[in-house]
């Protein structure tokens, strides 16, 4: 079934009417203004490929494929944070950049395993100002993973303007680096010690 933008509206709409009439006893992070970007990029989404997401999952499940019905269950459970599900190929988490790792580690083993999948990885504009999203995208890239990342900016970290707490980025950056050859193995001092 081809999920629409107005079915993602309708859904959260759901969702809201649910928490503020205290059946869902938890936090609960709904999407709204991203619908459109979202069914364009799900286009290139396989069935077979992985997509990890936050804490702001809701329209990423719906989108993989996952009915309504099973994602309100489970939202209800009440597990609106942490999703994952083997059969659609999700896996959500409400840690900062937290699946990160875990993306890089995925499309590592479908390369080489030499299989046709890949991973997507959503992450929010604060989660791209961490390091984890620098170490991840660099290693990704120098590796030729099969991995897209996705940020999607909504100008906030938390309830912050990201830039008001992140600042612009700034490639004025004093960074010295110098090359040399150690002297010494990266741990002891080159023999082996019995204590």
């Amino acid at each position: 079934m081809k999920i629409t933008k107005r079915d993602l509206i309708n859904f959260e709409k759901d969702i809201s009417e649910l928490f503020l009439q205290k059946k869902i006893l938890v936090p609960v992070h709904l999407s709204g203004g991203n619908e459109e970007e979202l069914i364009k990029i799900y286009k290139n989404i396989r069935k077979k490929d992985w997509v990890l997401s936050t804490h702001r999952n809701h329209y990423h499940i719906l989108l993989k494929g996952m009915s309504k019905e099973n994602l309100k269950k489970i939202i209800l459970s009440p597990e609106s944070m942490h999703i994952y599900s083997k059969e659609y190929r999700v896996l959500t988490s409400a840690i900062v950049g937290g699946i990160l790792p875990i993306a890089v580690g995925i499309a590592l083993g479908i390369k080489e395993k030499d299989l046709d999948e890949m991973v997507w990885a959503f992450v929010g504009d604060m989660a791209a100002e961490t390091g984890i999203f620098h170490e991840c995208t660099k290693y990704a890239a120098r590796n030729n993973l099969p991995i897209t990342f996705i940020v999607e900016d909504n100008g906030f970290s938390t309830d912050t303007p990201t830039q008001e707490c992140w600042g612009k980025y700034k490639s004025e950056c004093k960074i010295i680096r110098y090359k040399y050859d150690r002297k010494w193995p990266h741990v002891g001092a080159g023999a082996w010690v019995t204590f």
